[in-house]
C-alpha cells in the first residue's frame, strides 16, 4: 500500500514569512487541484478522496484513504484522464471498491488553487518536505483563502518527522489543521446546500 505520513498547521502570513527565510531556498509549485465524487457522494462517506491536480502543467490522479497513527493511504499516478486513471490506481493497490463505486459516476465537487512552496529538509533519522501553501479552496460558488505548512515524512522515522514538526509549530505559533484541503473546499460546497 501507498502511504503518506503527514502534519499540517495553519500559517499566518508572517509566519511563512519567517519559515521561508529559515528553511529556503524553496521551490515554487503552482497547483490546480479538482475533487471528484460518486453523485451520492460515496467516497466522502468513507473519507476517501480522489483528485486530479497539475502541477506546474504535469496532471496528476491520486486516490488517498483514512489510515491510523497519522498515516493515510495514498496511490498517485501521471495520468489526465481520472477515468482512466481509476483502473490503474487500483492495479497500484487502491482498493478494489474504488471500481465499483467509480461506475456509479463520477462528478467534480469542489476544487483548490494555490502555489506550494517546497523544500526537502535533512533531519537526523527522517528526510521530510516542507510545505508552504497558499491560495483558494473553490466550493459550491464560494471561494476561501487559506495558507498552511505541512511536514511530510519522505524517508526515515516518524518520530523524527513528528519532533521536527511540533518544534517548527511551537517556534512559528502554528496551529494544527485537521482537516484536508478537500474536506474543507467540500465543506464550503455544503454550505449552499444545506449540507447535502
Amino acid at each position: 500500500m501507498g502511504r503518506e505520513y503527514e502534519r499540517k498547521y495553519r500559517c499566518g502570513p508572517q509566519a511563512m514569512e519567517a519559515i521561508r527565510e529559515r528553511y529556503g531556498p524553496f521551490a515554487a509549485i503552482a497547483m490546480e487541484t479538482a475533487y471528484f465524487d460518486t453523485p451520492g457522494r460515496a467516497l466522502a462517506r468513507r473519507r476517501w478522496t480522489l483528485r486530479r491536480r497539475l502541477e506546474n502543467g504535469r496532471c496528476l490522479c491520486a486516490l488517498k484513504t483514512p489510515g491510523e497513527g497519522g498515516y493515510r493511504g495514498e496511490w498517485e499516478l501521471e495520468q489526465r484522464d481520472l477515468l482512466r486513471a481509476v483502473p490503474e490506481l487500483w492495479k497500484l493497490g487502491a482498493p478494489e471498491e474504488l471500481l465499483r463505486l467509480a461506475r456509479e459516476g463520477l462528478e467534480q465537487v469542489c476544487a483548490a488553487r494555490f502555489t506550494r512552496l517546497a523544500a526537502v529538509v535533512a533531519l537526523e533519522g527522517a528526510v521530510v518536505e516542507l510545505a508552504l501553501d497558499q491560495g483558494q479552496l473553490l466550493g459550491g460558488g464560494r471561494a476561501l483563502p487559506f495558507a498552511e505548512a505541512e511536514v511530510e515524512l519522505k524517508e526515515g522515522s516518524q518520530e523524527a518527522a513528528d519532533a521536527f514538526a511540533q518544534a517548527l509549530a511551537a517556534e512559528f505559533g502554528l496551529t494544527p489543521e485537521p482537516r484536508s484541503k478537500a474536506q474543507r473546499a467540500m465543506a464550503l460546497g455544503e454550505m449552499g446546500t444545506g449540507g447535502r
